[in-house]
């Protein structure tokens, strides 16, 4: 049985498209339940885009979501531009053939021979004879193209509509269509599984693949990925590098799940599910060809789930690059339980506990303006008060405003916004009483004297 060998073959761009990120694990299951293999190989043959930090970037971003060389699926990285010399070799078999023929026809002649700016190239230079200049493959003049796609069926491509293509250019170089199909052949590639946007590009190279003595492999062209407008994701409109949302505080294995979910599912209701569990499940037969919707929403929800799901050590460690350096630990642990339940992003950490470590709370104005009307200054005034003596606890810190609000006519939810806001800053955060039980009794004090004095200011 043919070892099964897919590959995933990114342009450095600067960033990691969370796109490319869902081709690849689409890529990595198939290797992984096939017991075959992943290769990268990087397509660095445009020297504008050919920057090391931008392969490392790449490199990094798959190790991220666990495609790497610590597991024996993968494969690589190999580099495309070390291919040259078979890309080159394969150029002139094609001419050798009669497969190819230079051509040295302008856009501008072109358009002066058909009259027309939108017609494709009309064979001009078949039978010229050139020996240099551009180097066309040459199609055939009728007949249909049929892709065999997993995904799609089978794509058909009237031959009469695929003009000549360019795959050299006057130095020689190749362009992607034909470096692309000579890198597969050379690393005895199976199954080819990349966006939709490539459709195209197969039909070409289902006419290379031939030409060049080998057999076509596997296709399967996954569905574009949209935004909420159900535009295709756009990097200079949408939120789209993986970085950033490492960045944000995403956990790898929730953005993982998430992404093998745009356009497949595992069947049932279930869409929580580890990695080791989808494997198995995934076929590319499964996957839908209509558009797949990125719901950034549903993704931290996802995240949300995942970081509740952590051993609590492990969401401490998780945090700590989100956190002051200089903050306590010690007091960090105290209330680490109580902020697991209430984030969505790791990022989210610092505003939820950084009231615990600074001199004085970080006022959000939106929150002052809205906690401090009513009878906010009797009700600081009596609850400062109260924390003279009332026991260091959650229960009785709880009971204590319970009864100052009650003497105002106020409920509890009424009662402990402004001390909520006095405290820490905000209208929302941490359970109040244990954050007041961890902060302590006197800085408790002093910062809703802060507030009084504020308030009557």
């Amino acid at each position: 049985m043919t070892e099964v060998r897919v590959r995933f073959a990114p342009s450095p761009t600067g960033m990691f498209h969370v796109g490319g990120a869902r081709t690849a694990l689409f890529n990595w299951a198939l290797a992984e339940q096939s017991g075959g293999r992943f290769v990268l190989r990087i397509e660095d043959t445009d020297a504008s885009r050919n920057r090391p930090e931008w392969t490392e970037g790449i490199i990094s971003a798959l190790d991220w979501i666990g495609i790497n060389g610590t597991n024996p699926t993968f494969e690589g990285p190999y580099f495309q531009s070390a291919y040259e010399p078979q890309h080159r070799e394969a150029v002139a078999k094609l001419l050798a053939d009669g497969r190819a023929y230079y051509c040295d026809c302008t856009r501008e002649a072109l358009v002066a021979r058909t009259g027309s700016e939108h017609r494709g190239y009309d064979g001009f230079c078949r039978e010229r004879g050139l020996t240099e200049g551009a180097v066309r493959f040459r199609t055939p003049d009728d007949g249909v193209t049929i892709v065999h796609d997993l995904i799609r069926g089978d794509v058909e491509f009237p031959n009469e509509a695929q003009e000549d293509f360019v795959i050299a250019r006057t130095d020689g170089s190749p362009l992607y269509v034909l470096a692309n199909a000579v890198d597969d052949i050379t690393q005895n590639i199976t199954h080819v599984v990349r966006g939709e946007e490539h459709l195209g590009n197969a039909a070409k190279q289902m006419l290379l693949w031939p030409a060049l003595g080998a057999t076509p492999p596997v296709w399967a062209h996954l569905p574009v990925i949209v935004n909420e407008q159900r535009k295709k994701l756009s990097k200079r409109r949408d939120k789209v590098a993986l970085e950033s949302y490492r960045e944000e505080g995403y956990l790898a294995e929730a953005m993982v799940n998430y992404l093998m979910l745009l356009g497949w599912g595992p069947g049932g209701d279930r869409e929580i599910m580890p990695w080791s569990e989808m494997v198995p499940l995934f076929r590319l037969e499964d996957v839908n060809s209509a558009g797949a919707f990125f719901d950034e929403k549903k993704l931290r929800a996802f995240n949300g789930e995942y970081i509740r799901a952590l051993p609590l050590e492990t969401f401490e460690e998780r945090c700590a690059p989100y956190l002051d350096p200089m903050w306590d630990r010690e007091r960090f642990s105290k209330v680490a339980s109580l902020a697991q339940t209430r984030i969505s992003v790791l990022s989210e950490i610092r505003q939820n506990v950084d009231f615990l470590f600074l001199d004085e709370p970080v006022f959000d104005q939106a929150s002052w303006d809205k906690a401090m009307k009513n009878v906010p200054e009797e009700i600081l005034t009596g609850y400062l008060q109260r924390l003279e003596s009332v026991s260091w606890d959650p229960e009785s810190l709880k009971q204590a405003l319970e009864e100052v609000g009650a003497a105002h006519g106020l409920k509890l939810g009424k009662a402990q916004a402004p001390v909520r806001v006095a405290v820490t800053g905000r209208t929302v955060g941490l359970p109040l009483f244990e954050s007041i039980e961890v902060l302590g009794r006197e800085r408790s004090q002093d910062r809703i004297r802060a507030a009084l004095t504020r308030l009557r200011g």
